[in-house]
């Protein structure tokens, strides 16, 4: 029962990323678009992100519910010693959400609007970055359980190039995912463009900030170099994001847009694959070289048989209505 509460936990972190963080990137995406336009694009994101602009935070529960019970260690340092970040995106997921539903829901069209539509670009940025802040941490190896001051023990380990380099990439996937998915929601030529010049942009970020990371890495003595290319596993990965990133702009150029959601999902997929799969089942890289690993902070044994019945009973609750919303959203308006 323990591989399959480990299971549901990279499952939950994966959807989380590809449905929450297309979700922030939408926000982005519109942060980054002309006053002129800003209008037209937030309408066909509404339609592209609202079977799961609410429901994604159904994964990051999931996985914030299975530390706490499984894997207590793991959450106890992570919401002690990354509690600033943890806070800051917290506050972010609640800032665009209030801000989504007042600027679209409100029945008084008043000059508050501007103010929604501020909070709803900003806090989606702010979002992203610190969901990638919060993974470079657990990684960089600059959490120190035993520092004596309060910059070591809870500043020093999330502020660091790494960590940061890591959000802005996490940030420029999340623009990617969202444009990418927004492209098969469209419905004029002139809006597909758009939304492709925006795919380019980000994908192009994207491949600035990953060489940020991998210089980042090699400064502050994290073997990502050893985890990515020196891996049999991660440098397949890394093969198989790019050949599925050329795929995805061929098909582009040709018209073909069914399938680019998938070949997107895929890539990130991939990438998270080649960055995870050497270091597993190791989950948080401390200062001096101690990890906390999945295995070793596991809770007893009949809290994790619970814990995975629990899930396993769920998700044949879940998932079958999350597919209905999926489809239902997605139906195409007459």
């Amino acid at each position: 029962m323990e591989q399959v509460v480990i299971a549901f936990l990279c499952l939950a972190i994966l959807l989380y990323f590809l449905l929450g963080g297309a979700d922030f990137g939408a926000g982005i995406i519109e942060l980054f678009t002309s006053t002129k336009n800003r209008s037209r694009t937030r309408k066909t994101m509404y339609h592209a992100i609202g079977p799961v602009w609410e429901a994604n935070h159904m994964w990051l529960i999931i996985a914030i519910v299975i530390l706490f019970v499984a894997f207590p260690r793991i959450y106890t340092t992570m919401s002690v010693h990354l509690h600033i970040p943890l806070a800051i995106m917290l506050i972010g997921i609640i800032a665009r959400g209030t801000a989504f539903v007042f600027r679209h829901y409100d029945a008084v069209k008043d000059d508050m609007q501007w103010l929604y539509n501020r909070i709803f670009r900003y806090s989606s940025f702010l979002t992203a970055l610190f969901l990638g802040i919060l993974a470079g941490s657990v990684l960089s190896g600059k959490i120190d359980p035993v520092a004596t001051n309060f910059t070591d023990a809870y500043i020093f380990g999330w502020l660091n190039w790494f960590s940061i380099s890591v959000g802005l990439f996490t940030t420029a996937l999340c623009g990617f995912l969202a444009a990418i998915y927004l492209i098969g929601e469209c419905k004029t030529k002139e809006d597909k463009n758009r939304f492709i010049k925006k795919a380019e942009y980000m994908n192009v970020a994207a491949v600035v900030f990953g060489a940020m990371v991998f210089f980042s890495a090699a400064m502050e003595d994290v073997p990502l170099m050893n985890w990515v290319i020196y891996n049999r596993v991660g440098l397949s990965a890394v093969i198989l994001a790019s050949l599925s990133l050329v795929l995805l702009w061929y098909l582009l150029l040709k018209g073909k847009t069914k399938i680019l959601r998938l070949l997107a999902g895929f890539q990130v997929t991939m990438i998270l694959v080649a960055i995870s799969y050497a270091h597993f089942p190791n989950f948080i890289r401390l200062k001096g070289g101690n990890v906390v690993s999945l295995y070793e902070t596991v809770a007893p044994e009949k809290t994790v048989q619970s814990l995975g019945w629990a899930l396993v009973l769920g998700s044949f609750l879940i998932l079958p209505f999350l597919g209905y919303l999926f489809y239902k959203f997605q139906q195409k308006e007459e």
